[in-house]
């Protein structure tokens, strides 16, 4: 069993050489998210009517990625907006960074909390550590349901058969993994496509810095996580991914 590590904010880890961004990234546009939002509509089981939501926010935090963890710190904010139309939702912050350092926060209710833990956290260069993600999300799983595990990161270095591997354990679990690649790497879109297929979730691309892409993207999540896939018809209100991805269900 992968042990749970408690957020430390005063730990920074040890710096290891961090690597490139992609360069030349694709764009992704309107077609891509109403794909993603199509996928996302067929997903998980129907939500228990008064259930808390339960989502595992995963982050990379090594070097690369420090630009977009300072725009996750403003938009988690939009994600707990969204479920309070629709239901209660609480959230767990996982990330990793550096030389094998991967923590999880305890659950949240709400955007303070959750963004003062992010802000706790600086990014240092280090290799991507998603199965360690996957695995702790499974043990969670296993302890108390999860709705859905949301993961935002640019690249890929691990092994894919074992990626796939762990996310096969939730997949038996019924918690889908919506994916989200800033960037355009073909290595991490091809493994974060297999496991969005092995869980019944869903992947999408979003340029570099683009917060609306972004946010748009985790509120639709946040509504299905917390009020399950009816509640969407009152977020779709004020969202236009929500209108989207009810476009899609009918």
């Amino acid at each position: 069993m992968t042990q749970k590590n408690p957020l430390a904010p005063g730990q920074t880890g040890t710096p290891t050489p961090g690597r490139t961004g992609a360069g030349g990234v694709s764009v992704s546009g309107a077609a891509d998210i109403a794909a993603f939002l199509k996928t996302a509509a067929a997903v998980g089981p129907p939500k228990v009517p008064g259930e808390r939501g339960r989502l595992v926010f995963a982050l990379d935090a090594t070097a690369s990625r420090e630009p977009t963890w300072g725009m996750a710190q403003e938009i988690q904010g939009q994600m707990f907006t969204e479920a309070a139309r629709v239901g209660t939702l609480d959230i767990q912050l996982v990330f990793f960074r550096g030389m094998g350092e991967c923590r999880s926060s305890g659950w949240v209710a709400d955007a303070a909390k959750l963004k003062a833990l992010m802000g706790k956290v600086s990014c240092i260069g280090g290799q991507t550590q998603i199965g360690r993600v996957l695995a702790h999300a499974a043990e969670e799983a296993a302890e108390r349901r999860i709705h859905a595990v949301v993961y935002v990161g640019d690249a890929m270095e691990e092994s894919l058969d074992d990626l796939c591997g762990k996310a096969g354990r939730l997949a038996m679990a019924n918690v889908p993994v919506f994916l989200f690649l800033e960037g355009g790497d073909p290595v991490a879109e091809h493994a974060y496509r297999e496991i969005a297929r092995i869980t019944r979730g869903a992947f999408a691309r979003f340029d570099p810095g683009a917060a609306a892409q972004l946010a748009e993207l985790l509120r639709a999540v946040a509504a299905f996580a917390s009020g399950g896939r009816l509640a969407l018809a009152d977020a779709a209100k004020g969202s236009r991914g929500a209108q989207l991805l009810l476009g899609q269900m009918r």
